[in-house]
């Protein structure tokens, strides 16, 4: 990946400082985790901090969040490593699992 000199200053201002800590490098298989841990947030599933403060599941952006998932798995089908693909086509069947346990129970 080619970095303009900009985002070079930026990057070594920030390690200097020592206020930001260190980024992942950018990956198929971060990008998918990471909407992966989106949706479960936005289900509920996952909560940082205290009790009082967890936000109410919200089935509308966890649709949301799966079918950016679902988009990228369309979008880049054939051009995955054997890893990528699956580790996209695990996240997506655990997700509508997880998606229609907590959204379709009966009222």
């Amino acid at each position: 990946m080619v970095m303009s000199d900009e985002t070079k200053v930026q990057e070594s201002t920030a390690e200097e400082s020592g206020d930001e800590l260190p980024l992942p490098p950018p990956s198929f298989e971060f990008l998918t985790l990471s909407f992966k841990t989106q949706a479960e947030m936005h289900m509920g599933l996952l909560h940082f901090g205290d009790e009082k403060d967890r936000p109410k599941p919200n089935a509308r952006l966890a649709r949301h969040t799966i079918d950016m998932l679902a988009m990228l798995q369309q979008k880049t089908k054939g051009n995955l490593t054997l890893e990528e693909q699956r580790l996209l086509d695990n996240s997506l069947t655990e997700l509508r699992f997880r998606y229609v346990q907590q959204f379709d129970k009966p009222k």
